[in-house]
């Protein structure tokens, strides 16, 4: 018998008595079970990462004021890992401001009667914000006193009396994530734009101000719609509606895909939810009766661009973050949220189609086109299919993971799931070898990708490696049966790697926009050098960080310039895609359209272009002078 204990064994003979059994407080329990409050305690590259919910749940408490007709101005600051937010409202009563930041199931908004249509109902947020920042820092003002407490990791380390002031009224709260929760953590300003964008379009009249720069908005969706799209690529003007409690805007345009923004009182909701499911129940069946026709859900909603908020009395989410509406929720009439959405848009957008005839002429034309495109790819898709299967996916091209997103994992390791997109036996070799099979797969590239711009669809059933791609994604239909919740471009840092890694953000803009959209798409970082002696070594992603390792070791180090991933050894891999991977995540600033974003990166050989590709090589260019005679067609 084996000298090893057996798990069974070792269980009986544990004790178990009143010692074992131990309460945690409220800042210890968040503080080891962050994932419950925040969600994902990642590094900040996902817009979905655990430091952005801290801040908005920090500004939601500011929204509510306002949404209750006090102060029309929110002050921002963002300086390194630092965050402060100042609103303008009625502050928070001083003799509760401590209880407010630091006792569990403590707030205003228990009590319907103040905040009616509030996101946040639990009185957890700003605690939550307490016990996981390295330092947290409050204080609210009322009619001429103020209120100040200073806390770390939850812990009170100050505790201001009353004291009178000048300020105006409102509350003041800074804080910086703690990085022993958020490892390597930094904040992506175009992520924090994005959250402040949304909160000005649905608080039309608000000022929100990031380090002096103005999120305003007066249109509502409208605006929203407006800044998301390029007008010479719809179809048709914005249909913008508002109703109580309820306000849409819907429009077509050419691109491929859905692309919805849903929100409830206020809270963007990117995984959506019941409104969203009545939303786009409501609009095939509105325009199925205004035609007259029975057309394919896929065909109406094809290319569509729409969004939608609505408010009600406290929402129920399916998880702290909100990030989706659950079903027990009760519209502002009382009946449920399906039926309120549904009768709004029966009547408001019929009543829309009915009194502007070119716009339901336009919206016809738009629906047929894809009626003709659907009909047009029947038949390939499924040789497609056909071809995807006898190539033996999953064996050949795919080194799949167990967790997947579209699964539902008790232990939530879906939202870990990911997929490396690299080209190269050897590269592809050292990925597989070193990753977690738990939630990293790997799918191997042949040669350079097509460049698919300016395509059809068809082009991704037709070519082999877009097809297997867009099967192994699960994609085809759109992303609710997405299997992976991060997909990694993992290329060369030198022309080819970035000519590669061009070439496939073409493939995902163009055919399916919904994941860079939804920050689903990343960039590998891997490092440059290896610089070390006998004691220690240091992988550096830059020249500056080469220089600086060097100073740290004594005596002449040993350099390894990696001029590719398949240079790097599994074992050395392996540290790159653990716990401190480096990923760049893919995102589309506000100002951008896709269709503006191809052209420049992937139309004509341009000046413009030729600069941006001589401009990102630098890096190669100080380490490896190199000719470029001529820049390499996309």
């Amino acid at each position: 018998m084996s000298k090893e204990k057996t798990d069974a064994q070792l269980s009986l003979q544990a004790t178990y008595t009143e010692e074992n059994i131990r309460s945690l407080d409220w800042r210890e329990h968040i503080r080891l079970r962050p994932g419950m409050y925040i969600g994902k305690t990642g590094d900040g590259s996902s817009p979905d990462d655990g430091i952005y919910i801290l801040i908005k749940e920090i500004i939601d408490n500011s929204i509510d004021e306002y949404v209750m007709g006090f102060g029309k101005k929110i002050d921002i600051k963002l300086s390194g890992h630092r965050i402060e937010v100042r609103d303008f409202g009625r502050g928070i009563p001083l003799g509760k401001v401590l209880d407010c930041v630091s006792k569990i199931n403590t707030g205003g908004k228990y009590d319907s009667k103040a905040f009616k249509k509030s996101v946040g109902l639990n009185g957890v947020g700003t605690k939550a914000v307490n016990a996981l920042a390295k330092r947290f820092t409050i204080y609210s003002v009322r009619e001429g006193e103020m209120k100040a407490a200073e806390f770390e990791r939850g812990e009170l380390l100050k505790d201001l009396p009353v004291s009178p002031t000048k300020e105006p009224n409102g509350t003041f709260i800074s804080f910086e994530p703690d990085e022993q929760i958020f490892k390597n953590f930094h904040f992506v300003a175009e992520h924090i734009e994005s959250q402040l964008w949304n909160y000005a379009y649905l608080n039309a009249g608000l000022s929100i101000y990031l380090n002096g720069k103005q999120f305003l908005s007066k249109n509502g969706l409208l605006d929203l719609l407006v800044r998301k799209t390029n007008p010479d690529e719809l179809r048709y003007p914005i249909i913008h509606l508002k109703g109580y409690d309820i306000e849409v805007a819907i429009t077509h345009g050419d691109q491929y895909g859905e692309e919805y923004y849903a929100f409830v009182n206020g809270q963007y909701t990117p995984l959506g939810g019941t409104h969203l499911v009545a939303f786009k129940e409501a609009v095939v069946k509105t325009i199925r009766e205004f035609y007259n026709k029975s057309f394919d859900t896929s065909d109406i909603r094809s290319s569509i661009i729409a969004a939608i908020s609505i408010r009600i009395e406290e929402p129920v989410f399916e998880s702290q973050t909100k990030t989706k509406l659950g079903s027990a929720n009760v519209a502002p009439d009382g009946a449920t949220v399906r039926a309120f959405v549904t009768d709004f848009l029966k009547e408001q957008l019929d009543n829309y189609l009915h009194k502007n005839p070119a716009i339901a002429d336009a919206m016809l034309k738009r629906i047929m086109q894809s009626e003709r495109e659907r009909k047009e790819l029947s038949g390939i898709k499924q040789l497609a299919k056909q071809q995807a299967k006898k190539a033996n996916l999953h064996n050949k091209k795919l080194r799949d993971c167990r967790y997947h997103l579209n699964e539902e994992a008790g232990n939530g390791r879906r939202f870990e799931s990911t997929l490396f997109i690299t080209e190269g036996d050897s590269a592809s070799g050292s990925i597989t070898k070193a990753r977690n099979v738990e939630t990293q797969a790997v799918f191997s590239l042949r040669g350079k990708p097509l460049n698919c711009y300016g395509s059809s669809k068809k082009i991704v059933y037709q070519n082999e490696e877009f097809n297997l791609l867009q099967h192994a994604l699960n994609i085809e239909d759109g992303l609710d049966g997405l299997r992976y919740n991060r997909v990694v471009i993992a290329t060369d840092a030198d022309v080819d790697g970035m000519h590669i890694r061009l070439l496939l953000l073409t493939f995902f803009l163009q055919f399916f926009p919904d994941m860079v959209r939804n920050g689903h798409v990343y960039i590998l970082d891997t490092p440059l050098f290896r610089v070390r002696d006998k004691q220690q070594t240091f992988y550096c992603y830059s020249e500056q960080e080469k220089q600086h390792a060097i100073r740290k070791l004594k005596g002449k180090p040993e350099i390894t310039r990696f001029k590719g991933l398949g240079e790097i050894s599994p074992d050395e891999f392996g540290k790159f895609i653990g716990s401190d991977i480096r990923l760049d995540p893919v995102l589309l600033s506000p100002d951008s359209t896709i269709a503006r974003l191809l052209s420049y990166y992937m139309g004509k050989n341009t000046p413009d272009r030729q600069e941006f590709i001589i401009e990102n090589l630098v890096i190669e260019e100080e380490l490896e002078p190199i000719e470029i005679e001529e820049t390499p067609e996309a």
